[in-house]
């Protein structure tokens, strides 16, 4: 263990706090291609707040030669003499929700130039089983001339990364961890163990671990659709969906899930990662797709259901004033990776309305980049016609929301987190 020099391949969400953490007991060269994340890393400061910048500071290091410590770069010969290289980029969907593996391909050929014998890649990013071996491995014993599991090794353990959450951070959540033969398996698994202090666990193949990641999150969007399905049916028969979720849960084995937008780049994107290699197989996985069906058109459920409310008080829609509060896909976090609030302002926009965004935590930047629409870090201070709550940042539950609104404005609440003096709520 004391000859380990670890490369973190991309530090954004995942890799930067998984960097930080191995850099408390080992040499870690955190590598990314975005010169900008570099800068900013090196001046001590992280922008996603997973890390915080005197953590962060504290192990830092001006340059790759260490005992122990972060260095971050984007210069391939600064992890040249790395022996452990754990790759961490996104994988995202296309806009016909096919996986979009290039980010892994990418940082596979990056690897692959430096790539030495008796060296090993571990790769984190959420995929369907089969990825690692089927896709990335063959870029490596390509672009490297070296041959796999005789050469060089593998492994595979999936990251857990819960965006926002300062309770359970990357040591505290357990760790799934594999590798391509049993001995490597139990040498990423010491990796791992020497500084996860929630534990790890060993699972027998790469396969075996992909696939314990995708239907994780696979999981928690089935049943969030179907708390949604539950929402869309109590909210026809005039019964308030929270109320009876709440008397529900006095069972001791009920799933206390609530009803939402499901955005992200876990829940929103992994289900599609098994159901298009279920398809490959031949099979037509019925529950996985109805589900991401169901959540997909909440966004638009919500809009036409605020629309509803503000035609029933005779409120003209066609330029009328309404304020959205959030456009995260989560609360007290910046990341605005595959947000569903979007779906709710694109879908207000199209009746003619003027949307104002309201977000403290997001980046404006990178909304307008993103979706091409316009943050105020400011709150206005103009009346609104509506305003629809749809990410529970901590500053929006201090607000007087009511003083906001036109005499006969509409109050709706799609996280279920106000007091009930609201109009409606998911």
């Amino acid at each position: 263990m004391k000859d380990i020099k670890i490369a973190i391949i991309g530090l954004g969400y995942v890799g930067l706090p998984l960097a930080r953490l191995f850099a408390t007991k080992y040499p870690v060269i955190g590598f990314d291609i975005n010169t900008d994340r570099i800068e900013e890393l090196r001046k001590g400061h992280d922008s996603t707040l997973e890390v915080e910048d005197d953590v962060l500071q504290a192990v830092l290091k001006d340059g790759p030669k260490m005992e122990t410590g972060l260095f971050c770069s984007n210069q391939l010969e600064d992890i040249a003499d790395c022996n452990y290289y754990i790759v961490t980029v996104p994988t995202p969907v296309d806009s016909t929700n096919r996986p979009i593996l290039t980010p892994l391909y990418k940082a596979s050929e990056t690897v692959s130039k430096v790539l030495k014998k008796g060296d090993t890649v571990i790769y984190e990013s959420t995929v369907y089983p089969g990825v690692t071996e089927d896709e990335c491995i063959p870029v490596l014993e390509k672009e490297s001339g070296l041959v796999y599991n005789q050469d060089f090794f593998a492994g595979y353990s999936p990251e857990r990364i819960n965006p926002g959450d300062k309770e359970h951070t990357v040591e505290k959540i357990l760790k799934v961890t594999s590798g391509s033969t049993p001995e490597i398996g139990k040498k990423v698994d010491a990796l791992y163990a020497s500084v996860i202090t929630a534990g790890t666990h060993l699972a027998p193949t790469i396969k075996v671990a992909e696939a314990a990641k995708v239907i994780e999150n696979s999981q928690r969007d089935i049943n969030i659709a179907f708390v949604n399905e539950l929402a869309k049916i109590f909210n026809l028969m005039g019964i308030d969906t929270h109320d009876v979720l709440e008397a529900a849960g006095t069972k001791w084995n009920f799933l206390p899930f609530k009803p939402g937008l499901v955005g992200g780049h876990c829940i929103g994107v992994d289900p599609y990662y098994l159901a298009q290699k279920a398809q490959e197989f031949g099979y037509h996985p019925e529950i996985i797709l109805a589900g991401r069906r169901m959540n997909d058109t909440m966004g638009k459920y919500v809009s036409s259901e605020v629309i509803k409310l503000m035609v029933q008080r005779d409120i003209k829609i066609k330029g009328s004033n309404i304020l959205v509060l959030g456009i995260t896909f989560k609360e007290n976090c910046p990341d605005v990776r595959n947000t569903k609030a979007v779906d709710v302002i694109s879908n207000l926009k199209s009746y003619g309305t003027n949307v104002t965004i309201y977000d403290p935590w997001a980046s404006a930047k990178e909304v307008a980049h993103e979706y091409k629409m316009e943050v105020v870090k400011e709150l206005p201070t103009n009346k609104f016609d509506a305003i629809v709550l749809t990410v529970a940042h901590k500053e929006f539950l201090e607000m007087e929301l009511k003083s906001l609104l036109k005499p006969d404005g509409v109050l709706y609440d799609v996280k279920g987190i106000l007091t009930k003096d609201v109009d409606a709520r998911l």
